[in-house]
């Protein structure tokens, strides 16, 4: 799928999302913004992963870390097939389903489950090592959400992966800067996020993550090189598409009302047609 069409496409998943998040009747509907293009773009161009293929030994693997933005997994699962959209509208969050709001293995594509922080880099770690160790050429990927990253057990990941080289993982870090209780620099300060991964010895990239394009070409460039782990700083605004979310720690997890629903979903169509005129 060329890139252009993976950005007309993202603003109609980024519906989904907010119409899951109704559904349900709450969700973590700010980071599920600023880490949606990062799924779309590994899932349509990097991954090497169908939903026939999810007990495959040498497919790649990915970890939502940051598994509280299940929303938007659960809409890119949904666009590649591995799930249905409607059911997980008609049952997300209710009580018995299996969509609830962090990742669950017992469905179709989910390679574990998380939302406990600090968790999904270490695995990846493990799974990235299994494959050195067993000769397969598959890749592992994780996304982090950068309040994340106060967790001791990212930077022991961290160094464990630059240790046994582990080129074949990439860990992607949701830099939107804002996390539940306001800004990442004022509960833990963390720039520069780019000169701390470099020192545990990682190849760092570091991009907009609001961009399809970017977003493509770091995927490409962490895959082609060799010798070091890779890390994408990808530099995202939390509730990304609509003024209404955009950089407010208040909508780290809100259900909109009426009249935000209304306005969000007016954004979204603009853009998307903006998009479809050339502007």
């Amino acid at each position: 799928m060329e890139n252009r069409e993976l950005e007309l496409k993202s603003w109609q998943l980024r519906q989904d999302i907010v119409d899951i998040i109704m559904a349900g009747k709450g969700g973590h509907i700010g980071g599920d913004m600023s880490v949606l293009n990062t799924l779309l773009v590994l899932y349509q161009k990097h991954l090497r992963i169908t939903p026939e293929t999810t007990n495959d030994p040498n497919r790649d693997r990915f970890v939502l870390s940051k598994g509280h933005a299940m929303e938007a997994y659960y809409a890119v699962l949904a666009d590649c097939g591995f799930l249905s959209l409607e059911d997980i509208k008609a049952r997300f969050s209710q009580f018995g389903s299996p969509y609830i709001g962090h990742p669950n293995n017992k469905l179709n594509g989910i390679e574990m489950n998380s939302g406990s922080l600090g968790h999904g880099l270490p695995v990846c770690v493990g799974m990235a090592l299994a494959g050195k160790m067993d000769q397969r050429d598959y890749r592992v990927y994780t996304v982090m959400g950068d309040g994340e990253l106060a967790e001791g057990s990212v930077w022991e990941g961290a160094m464990s992966a630059s240790h046994y080289k582990l080129d074949n993982l990439c860990a992607v870090v949701d830099r939107n800067r804002l996390q539940i209780s306001g800004t990442t620099e004022e509960v833990m300060t963390q720039d520069s996020q780019e000169e701390r991964w470099a020192a545990f010895g990682w190849h760092v990239l570091s991009i907009d993550g609001n961009s399809i394009d970017a977003l493509d070409k770091a995927f490409t460039e962490a895959k082609a090189f060799k010798g070091k782990p890779t890390v994408i700083i990808a530099n995202t605004t939390k509730g990304y598409g609509s003024p209404v979310m955009e950089n407010k720690a208040g909508w780290h997890h809100h259900l909109p009302n009426a009249e935000e629903y209304q306005q969000i979903t007016k954004d979204f169509a603009e853009r998307k047609a903006a998009l479809e005129n050339g502007k």
